[in-house]
């Protein structure tokens, strides 16, 4: 079936498996391990391990979607594209939205993150604003630059997790309370506090969907965005149990709750003194990795909405030379310096999720509507991800959710509002 986008100007086919895992990997590795630990222990304790196990079966679930369906659609958008072309409209411009809005949002956060890492507190937003400029010229320049770009900082990244991990499992501080420490720490939150902090977890997976809205840009994307997306998500999910257990064991899930960067308490609980700033450096270089992932991927999703006037056409420009959507990048990295004055980062995680699961919801259904031809997992997981993501949203915060509820309904007026304006003009 051609998409809507078929006679658009077309992005450049350019990148391989490897270079599409290690986009996911950046994406994954940056938002999750330096930002989710936190708010995960302090809804559920302990029981964050049952979450995570919980988050990644959703992840893998919505991931078997998105890869079959990316397979199908090789163009920019990912789920925007999907639902539009399976579902409809409405449905193509409602995961769309979701996913612009909550991972511009992260974006600001990534940015601030980074800073924290580098700055001092009275220069950190005029470093996150640098950096996000910076980034957004490494895109401006090309895919394949953003691609190499990322493969050094993932490296820079395993490289300083292995070594807090180390540090915490040999050089610990045995006046923490954690389960190394013959501490008995029990599961709080009930039920409740495990999926919500399930939900939360999952923003911490949300970094494979990178990989699907840049189909345009992959060779050969029936084979290489299935096998990218589930070698990535695989890699994470072994790295966050292992980190996840390391935490536990030192810390505590208390310890883990009360501070905004567990992996810099985990250096503090080490007697290794000189991993303080291998934590820095790895902590910048992650959330650096992860904000160069969010970029390419929100540009390349408003591009798809563009090309459909789900967004000002102007946005659907692709450069002629760089191929790459600059006018979308280059109104998204202003967007983010705006929402770098204000935004919260903690606030940014439950809300990016509240977008980021409705956006998957989407996914699965337009999945399940795939033929035969075009299937590569069966039905039964496309209902169980459906479901999934329909329970983890509800266990958000509430304020995630209310705020999440106000902007889709703003998004849903944009739309209205254009559709009508298109009607009168005709």
């Amino acid at each position: 079936m051609e998409t809507q986008s078929a006679r658009q100007p077309r992005l450049a086919r350019s990148l391989g498996t490897a270079d599409a895992v290690f986009i996911g990997l950046g994406s994954m590795i940056g938002a999750g391990v330096f930002a989710v630990f936190a708010p995960a222990a302090a809804t559920a304790g302990t029981g964050l391990l049952v979450g995570l196990v919980i988050a990644a079966i959703a992840a893998y679930l919505n991931a078997t979607s998105s890869a079959q369906l990316a397979a199908q659609y090789p163009t920019s958008g990912g789920s925007y594209v999907f639902g539009r072309e399976r579902l409809g409209p409405w449905w193509g411009f409602l995961a769309g939205w979701g996913f612009v809005i909550g991972k511009t949002a992260s974006c600001a956060a990534m940015a601030l993150t980074f800073a924290a890492y580098i700055a001092p507190s009275q220069w950190q937003r005029p470093t996150a604003i640098a950096a996000v400029i910076a980034l957004a010229a490494v895109n401006y320049r090309g895919i394949t630059r953003t691609a190499r770009l990322t493969r050094i900082i993932v490296t820079v990244v395993l490289l300083s997790l292995t070594v807090v991990i180390a540090a915490g499992l040999f050089g610990g501080d045995p006046s923490f309370p954690g389960l190394m420490n013959g501490n008995d720490l029990g599961m709080k939150g009930g039920v409740y506090g495990v999926l919500q902090s399930a939900g939360l977890l999952f923003f911490a997976f949300a970094g494979y969907a990178r990989i699907s809205t840049m189909g345009e840009e992959v060779r050969n994307p029936k084979r290489t965005i299935p096998r990218a997306i589930q070698i990535a998500l695989a890699l994470v999910v072994t790295l966050y149990a292992i980190i996840a257990l390391t935490l536990l064991s030192v810390l505590g899930p208390d310890v883990i709750a009360q501070t905004p960067a567990p992996l810099a308490a985990l250096a503090q609980a080490s007697a290794w003194g000189w991993v303080k700033p291998v934590v820095q450096i790895g902590g910048a270089a992650a959330a650096l990795g992860a904000l160069l992932a969010l970029i390419a991927g929100v540009g390349r999703t408003s591009l798809a909405m563009a090309r459909t006037d789900d967004l000002p056409r102007f946005l659907a420009a692709v450069h002629p030379r760089y191929q790459v959507p600059h006018h979308a990048e280059i109104a998204l990295a202003t967007i983010i310096c705006a929402l770098i004055l204000v935004v919260d980062l903690r606030g940014a995680i439950g809300f990016s999720s509240f977008g980021v699961l409705l956006y998957y919801l989407v996914t699965n259904i337009a999945a399940f509507t795939q033929d035969q031809k075009h299937r590569r997992f069966p039905r039964a997981f496309q209902v169980l991800g459906a479901l999934t993501c329909a329970a983890l949203v509800v266990t958000l915060p509430w304020q995630s959710v209310l705020t999440g509820t106000v902007i889709f309904a703003i998004g849903i007026a944009y739309r209205l509002a254009t559709l009508k304006l298109k009607t009168t003009v005709r």
